[in-house]
């Protein structure tokens, strides 16, 4: 019996923007890591239930991505670690980033909320403008 083809692991993003940053909607976390494998990419992830403030939401992301010991727990530190140094390590095959559960409360509040996605927006420019993939999704707990 001839076995049942299978979307290759990237189908997931066929019609994704290479450089884009947006819910993660119908899509799932292990299809998004399976997809950056297969493309050979970086697959960085934070899940972030357990932040209530921004310094919550900024130690786990550095926690979860493993960001070196000085990171500054800031947003323009944020922007920093996900951009230059990256670049001046040397040819970069590409990113997926998920950002899940993102809070959603009076501690950080919907303004918190968009400049943390304003930032990976600025993380894809940067990254497009040197003709590398970065796809970010998000979601609000």
């Amino acid at each position: 019996m001839d076995q049942p083809l299978r979307p290759p692991p990237d189908a997931p993003l066929k019609g994704v923007r290479t450089n884009i940053v947006q819910a993660i909607r119908a899509f799932h976390v292990h299809e998004l890591q399976a997809a950056a494998s297969y493309l050979g990419q970086h697959f960085l992830y934070a899940n972030l239930a357990l932040a209530q403030t921004k310094q919550d939401v900024l130690e786990q992301i550095a926690a979860q991505f493993t960001f070196p010991a000085h990171f500054g727990k800031n947003f323009d530190a944020l922007y920093d670690c996900m951009t230059d140094p990256l670049h001046k390590s040397g040819p970069q095959p590409g990113f997926i980033v998920v950002l899940e559960q993102i809070p959603a409360n009076a501690k950080f509040d919907k303004e918190a909320r968009e400049q943390l996605i304003d930032i990976f927006r600025d993380a894809a420019d940067y990254w497009s403008d040197r003709k590398i993939p970065f796809r970010c999704f998000y979601s609000f707990l």
